[in-house]
């Protein structure tokens, strides 16, 4: 089972929300927040395997849940409103695993948190658009361009949600050398962690 904790400051929404994601055979809501603070605690009291987490909140808004909750094991899923385009690079280098919108079709979200669950990185069209108009999108295609072939498929598994292991398993090369690939990657694309990197690979059509 997915266990699934739901944030938003609208009771309405989160009830929405419960209704259809307790039919899902594989997916359980575990709790509701309704702010950001509450938001935080609730993860840690409850260890929910994916937070869906809007940005405006009272007490603590969804960016400030984020970065308290950083090197949490936790995956989040942004579920805001459209009007929210300009938090998208923010809410991904704060460590959000995807991005969507509140008019998203259900079964999408469902997908969605499956995905994410799964360790891939997911973002709703518009969000990436935004991400795309962003000024530091140039600056990364040029990094990308110093990625060697195998960097790149690597990147791609990597993407895809794949571990060391299994990315190793599937080149045929040793967990070592993967490894040392991961690491050229991330220096190369200038990012911090995997999330980072897999992100990257959405954003250019990689993954």
């Amino acid at each position: 089972m997915i266990r699934v904790l739901i944030a938003d400051d609208h009771p309405v929404v989160r009830q929405g929300l419960r209704t259809f994601l307790e039919i899902q055979e594989d997916i359980s809501v575990v709790g509701e927040a309704a702010d950001g603070a509450e938001a935080v605690e609730m993860t840690g009291a409850l260890a929910p395997d994916v937070l869906l987490l809007d940005l405006k909140m009272p007490v603590l808004d969804g960016l400030g849940a984020l970065a308290e909750l950083s090197g949490r094991d936790v995956r989040v899923i942004v579920l805001t409103s459209v009007s929210d385009r300009g938090d998208v690079a923010p809410a991904m280098r704060a460590g959000a695993a995807g991005f969507l919108y509140k008019d998203v079709d259900p079964g999408a979200l469902v997908q969605a948190i499956r995905a994410v669950y799964g360790g891939q990185v997911l973002l709703a069209p518009e969000a990436a658009e935004a991400m795309l108009a962003g000024p530091a999108h140039r600056e990364q295609a040029e990094a990308g361009s110093a990625l060697t072939d195998r960097e790149r498929e690597v990147l791609r598994l990597l993407a895809a949600g794949r571990s060391n292991r299994e990315i190793a398993r599937e080149l045929v090369v040793a967990e070592k050398t993967v490894k040392t690939h991961v690491s050229n990657v991330l220096m190369k694309l200038g990012v911090q962690d995997r999330t980072q990197a897999a992100l990257y690979a959405v954003r250019h059509g990689l993954a």
